[in-house]
């Protein structure tokens, strides 16, 4: 079985990459799993791209380990764009950040507090083939979190339903998630690989 690891010290991506690729003979591995949990990457990338690029290029070359890197946040028209690349550090906390975006949107009516999530995930092979997908999930910022599933800006963003994301089951949110639709996109290729 072929190892796979997914640059990424977050325990819920991790569990919605396995979720999502279930079906793939591999064993999903964290940086914990490879001793490169110290090891930071600075981001100095201005798009989520760049970003996800200069992860999964560090983290495989570290590892010499097939290396998915994302680079997902949460773009706000009425902030231009922001916080967008500097979603996780946008506040300390997925708490603090939240409430930080929802003050920032104070007095703006939810008509015009349209947003997405974008995650763009990169694979990158220690023979140096780099292949890359987008996804995205459109929305608005709610006036207060909502919901309990999920992580980072779930609570935030609300659906065409009403619903936000972290009022969506696991099975709902990785039908329509930025990061499902990027994974989706690379399933067929990482079947080719791995399957």
């Amino acid at each position: 079985m072929q190892n796979l690891l997914v640059a990424s010290t977050n325990v819920g991506k991790l569990k919605e990459y396995r979720e999502l690729m279930a079906d793939l003979p591999v064993n999903w591995l964290s940086l914990q799993d490879v001793g490169l949990a110290h090891m930071e990457v600075e981001e100095t990338g201005d798009t989520f791209r760049a970003n996800a690029l200069l992860k999964a290029e560090a983290y495989c070359a570290a590892s010499k380990l097939p290396t998915l890197a994302d680079d997902s946040g949460i773009v706000v028209d009425a902030l231009g764009g922001a916080p967008g690349v500097y979603s996780a550090r946008y506040a300390p906390t997925a708490e603090e950040r939240n409430a930080k975006l929802i003050h920032a949107l104070e007095g703006v009516p939810f008509e015009r507090r349209t947003a997405r999530f974008v995650a763009v995930i990169a694979l990158v092979l220690p023979d140096q083939v780099t292949i890359i997908a987008e996804g995205r999930v459109e929305g608005h910022v709610g006036l207060e979190p909502r919901g309990t599933n999920g992580f980072g800006y779930d609570p935030v963003l609300v659906l065409d339903d009403g619903r936000t994301m972290a009022e969506l089951s696991s099975a709902e949110k990785n039908q329509i998630s930025h990061r499902g639709r990027a994974l989706a996109k690379l399933h067929p290729i990482l079947h080719c690989l791995f399957g």
